[in-house]
């Protein structure tokens, strides 16, 4: 009976072409699909946290728009370097505005429960731009968001993902849903 072992050139070049495509998946996943990312700074305390590692959804946005309350990453638009975690307000067609803190989309007050820092700042009546998007960061006192110039509306050209996953530290493991976290309130009166 033959011998069915293939040999050590064989095998090597067997495990080579299986790194490859290993090393190849991983690559298309990370450009294409998910991609993790940590977080810098204070400006969605308390939703999340300096050094948190949380994953992004690169995909969702090819075949839907950004919803109101969804967590985006984006290119930050006066350094495409940086990339930026803020909470969508509004997209194209709406109008925001703040008055002394509170947020209106449409001229609807906007309730928005995962605000822990509140600022009593105002913003004009202005209408979002097509292919556009206003962000805001939850910890308001701190966050460069679309009330500055330098962020301004982010162009959906600009938007990397949603944040769907934050899986460090283990204890505040968490999925995130697809937006709806702010609900726009209407007052009957």
């Amino acid at each position: 009976m033959p011998n069915a072992d293939p040999g050590p050139r064989q095998s090597l070049w067997g495990d080579l072409l299986l790194l490859l495509g290993a090393v190849l998946a991983a690559l298309f996943i990370r450009t294409y699909v998910v991609e993790p990312k940590i977080v810098d700074g204070q400006s969605m305390e308390p939703a999340l946290h300096t050094d948190e590692r949380l994953e992004i959804n690169k995909l969702v946005y090819h075949f839907r728009l950004p919803r109101t309350g969804e967590l985006v990453v984006f290119r930050f638009p006066a350094n495409p370097r940086r990339d930026f975690i803020k909470r969508v307000i509004a997209h194209e067609g709406q109008t925001v505005e703040i008055r002394q803190g509170q947020v209106y989309v449409d001229g609807a007050p906007l309730a928005e429960s995962y605000i822990a820092y509140w600022s009593n700042s105002n913003y004009p009546r202005t209408l979002i731009k097509p292919g556009h998007i206003f962000v805001l960061g939850d910890n308001r006192v701190n966050s460069e968001d679309s009330r500055y110039p330098e962020v301004g509306q982010v162009p959906l050209a600009n938007v990397k993902g949603m944040v769907f996953l934050r899986y460090w530290p283990p204890d505040r493991f968490r999925w995130f849903g697809g937006g709806r976290q702010g609900a726009l309130v209407r007052w009957s009166g």
